[in-house]
């Protein structure tokens, strides 16, 4: 799912700006842009946002702006000598401004002690940041779960209309059987042992046998309802597609064991359903 939250703080002179977006992505991927005096805490920052976030591409941006003396370079005057050295026996005018740019001359502050000043206040920010993020992405995954328990409640009047159907098969092909039989027998005037009859009824009855299939699917629908309602605040993504998966198995085998036009039919409308559904389920947090 989208979303954005930003986060605004300063400490010590130092102010900050924090920006994290999210899309669509059924992994964790993050890029995490952080000025160059605080990139030692990009390991520590991602730890944060797998805490937060479990799905989606996430961008996450810090800007600084330093107004304190700490953010002073400082010159490091071995390396300005060693330059020197080597270029005072030249004859022209020597320009500091360009000699201040040379590699090693201007160096930042590189202060462990600030580092752990800002440490917690970055982390904070992180954390204001995704707060926001989450309720957006909150927002969107109410609206989702609608659309979600609509495509469960249509697969649910599809299953409903199969088991109302599936009793009536084996008896019309009881029916086509006897009356086939009936005008072979009428035609060649032979008896046919009513025991044959009955194991090759008994044989159809077996293999066309959905009853299995639609109570699990039914289970499975039951708890994909469970986990839509459920105010744990913990990850349902995953947890969904998995159900997703186990939905769509069970309707390939209803179709696969379908000898009946209509319930072929019904089964189909029903796994375009879950289609949606596996699709869907794949932005959920």
């Amino acid at each position: 799912m989208t979303g954005f939250g930003d986060a605004q703080g300063q400490t010590d002179g130092v102010h900050f700006a924090v920006e994290a977006r999210a899309v669509n992505n059924r992994y964790y991927k993050a890029a995490i842009r952080l000025p160059e005096d605080i990139a030692a805490l990009e390991a520590e920052i991602d730890s944060q946002l797998r805490r937060r976030l479990s799905r989606g591409s996430i961008t996450l941006v810090i800007g600084i702006r330093d107004d304190s003396a700490a953010a002073a370079h400082t010159v490091n005057t071995a390396a300005l000598n060693a330059y020197l050295d080597q270029v005072k026996h030249l004859d022209s005018n020597i320009d500091l401004a360009a000699l201040l740019n040379l590699p090693g001359v201007v160096q930042p502050p590189q202060s462990e002690d600030r580092l752990d000043r800002l440490r917690p206040v970055i982390a904070q920010l992180v954390d204001q940041a995704c707060d926001k993020l989450t309720a957006m992405r909150a927002s969107e995954g109410n609206g989702l779960a609608e659309d979600l328990l609509r495509h469960k409640q249509y697969i649910a009047e599809r299953i409903a209309l199969i088991a109302e159907r599936a009793p009536s098969v084996v008896e019309e092909y009881h029916t086509r059987l006897r009356n086939r039989i009936d005008d072979l027998l009428a035609r060649a005037e032979l008896e046919v042992n009513q025991v044959d009859v009955v194991k090759e009824i008994a044989v159809f009855a077996e293999r066309c046998d959905i009853a299995e299939e639609i109570q699990r699917i039914t289970a499975h629908l039951d708890q994909f309802d469970t986990i839509i309602h459920a105010d744990n605040g913990e990850p349902a993504g995953r947890t969904l597609d998995f159900v997703a998966q186990e939905l769509l198995r069970e309707a390939n085998t209803i179709a696969s064991k379908s000898n009946d036009a209509e319930i072929s039919r019904t089964i189909v409308e029903g796994k375009g359903a879950i289609d949606r559904i596996k699709e869907q389920v794949q932005n959920v947090e």
